[in-house]
């Protein structure tokens, strides 16, 4: 759903209003096999410092056509340390478009050495980064001082949508790749470096729309999945379009427990003392920015960009609000314009483009604008922080150049375990989709965070969650499932920032913002 570090918007498309696709079985379709991989050193500096080892995977870009056109999957090992394996460990960060390719490292993080017994692998999605080849529409497509998202007269939403088919059609160039970006298609590149690895079955571990990703896989091929671990559940009733509209709701809840604190250290920050005081200074600094981009490229977009952040994480809550301040009572507007660039690096639209190019296609978006028009409206009265922000990102879906598929009948019956796990105000992902996948999977068990606004924040520190996903990767054990249609086991969330003025960095905190880094730069799911 959102860049967390790229800001814009979220997913979605009302799965309610379209047929599904029969879940098809591990030998349906004609078979590929997979040349071994060829590994070697890793450009990658952290990689190398991890042990890691890198190559490439060679798969059909059709796999109806074997034969044909080829595309080449970036993959990372780091091979177990114990003198027996459990296996391989494929680990997706989410998105889509997300690169992975770092992730071989998510190992070390798992306490108690768990994540020791396995080979991990990381690896681009087709499209992605690393990967052959990465797709690119435009990339300045997210330079400074947009149009207002909000439109507010006929000449901004005519601006907005001659915007969005101008990437869409700007994504032609990127060739026949871009009907083979679904989410099936990848699943069935994780099956192609399964047999590439020489492995019975595979572990998986997914964050956000990863979490999708391992529905997907284990519904096609649920016998080749050993364990699985899948953070901030996408509802596979909602992809993508009705996705959208139920995260704006939740980011505008969450936003609101951002100023809410901001309020809290008032005596820190002097940004009001309530949070609707908090609240209204943001947004009549939005408007302020609408109107006089500070330093000519922060504008209310950016700002509202620089903020989504806030609405996913408690991670950088403190260094948003330095920002915050530093404008307001200083007029600093190159710290906001430093947050804005790490989240958008000019130039680079790779993983919007490989976002887009699964999404557009999973599945078909209205292409009749008035759909968009009037929900995003209605939602925007109630949330207005993300709402058409959202809409933007991805209204170059009703015009996307590839085909559009039919997703898949998630089905989990046939699937030995996963172990799931949700923060309960996660708006990237709201809680109810975690609900619906303990539903799908009936032999999965649901850890949940009540009050958490975290999104896919497992093995950041909270040992009451990680010390369960050690256990579980140990093991195979899960928590003892409940009757009933809520979580098993319930945790705490992944903590707010302590007063700012008496933060000091501590060992345990530096882990979880290296593991963050490490699953950041991701798109929103």
């Amino acid at each position: 759903m959102k860049r967390i570090v790229a800001a814009i918007a979220a997913a979605g498309l009302a799965a309610g209003l379209m047929a599904a696709a029969p879940a098809a079985s591990a030998e349906s379709g004609v078979q590929f096999t997979p040349a071994p991989i060829a590994w070697g050193p890793c450009a990658s500096a952290s990689l190398k410092a991890d042990g890691a080892e890198c190559g490439f995977l060679e798969v059909p870009m059709d796999y109806a056509k074997p034969g044909g056109a080829k595309v080449s999957v970036a993959v990372s090992r780091i091979k177990h340390k114990t003198a027996r394996s459990q296996g391989i460990m494929l680990v997706n960060p989410g998105g889509p478009g997300g690169s992975g390719l770092g992730l071989s490292v998510l190992g070390k993080y798992v306490p108690n050495g768990a994540g020791d017994s396995y080979d991990w692998i990381g690896f681009d999605p087709r499209g992605v980064g690393s990967s052959k080849p990465a797709i690119s529409c435009d990339g300045n497509y997210f330079s400074y001082n947009r149009p207002a998202y909000v439109p507010t007269t006929v000449q901004l939403e005519k601006t907005w949508l001659a915007r969005s088919k101008g990437y869409a059609d700007a994504c032609r160039k990127n060739g026949e790749i871009l009907n083979h970006l679904k989410t099936t298609d990848v699943a069935q590149d994780m099956d192609s470096l399964r047999k590439a690895l020489g492995e019975k079955q595979i572990n998986y571990y997914g964050f956000s729309y990863g979490t999708y990703l391992g529905q997907v896989y284990s519904t096609l091929y649920p016998k080749n999945v050993r364990r699985m671990v899948l953070d901030g559940n996408v509802d596979p009733r909602k992809v993508w379009y009705e996705a959208n509209l139920d995260q704006d709701v939740a980011f505008d809840k969450n936003i609101k427990i951002y100023f809410d604190w901001l309020a809290k250290y008032d005596y820190v920050y002097h940004l009001g003392k309530t949070g609707d005081a908090v609240e209204k200074l943001w947004y009549d600094t939005q408007r302020k920015f609408a109107k006089n981009p500070a330093g000519g490229v922060i504008g209310g977009d950016e700002w509202t960009d620089v903020f989504l952040q806030a609405g996913y994480y408690v991670f950088g809550w403190v260094e948003m609000a330095k920002a915050f301040d530093g404008f307001v009572h200083k007029g600093d507007w190159q710290t906001l314009k430093e947050l804005y660039d790490n989240s958008n690096p000019l130039g680079d639209d790779n993983g919007f483009a490989v976002y887009l190019g699964v999404q557009c296609t999973d599945v078909q978006w209205p292409t009749d604008w008035n759909r968009w028009r009037i929900d995003n409206w209605l939602t925007h009265f109630k949330a207005p922080f993300e709402t058409w922000g959202n809409a933007w990102f991805n209204a170059p879906c009703a015009f996307w150049p590839a085909k559009a598929g039919k997703p898949v009948n998630i089905d989990g019956r046939k699937v030995a375990g996963a172990l799931l796990i949700s923060e309960e105000l996660d708006a990237a992902t709201p809680y109810t989709g975690s609900l619906e996948v303990r539903k799908l999977f009936p032999n999965s068990s649901l850890i949940s965070a009540p009050g958490g606004t975290t999104h896919a924040g497992s093995l950041s520190g909270v040992a009451c969650v990680d010390d369960k996903v050690a256990d579980y990767l140990a093991t195979g054990a899960l928590p003892k499932r409940r009757p009933g249609n809520h979580s098993d086991v319930q945790c705490s969330p992944v903590p707010v920032p302590d007063e700012p003025a008496a933060q000091k960095p501590d060992s345990s905190a530096k882990a979880a913002q290296e593991k963050q880094s490490a699953l950041a730069q991701q798109l929103h799911f």
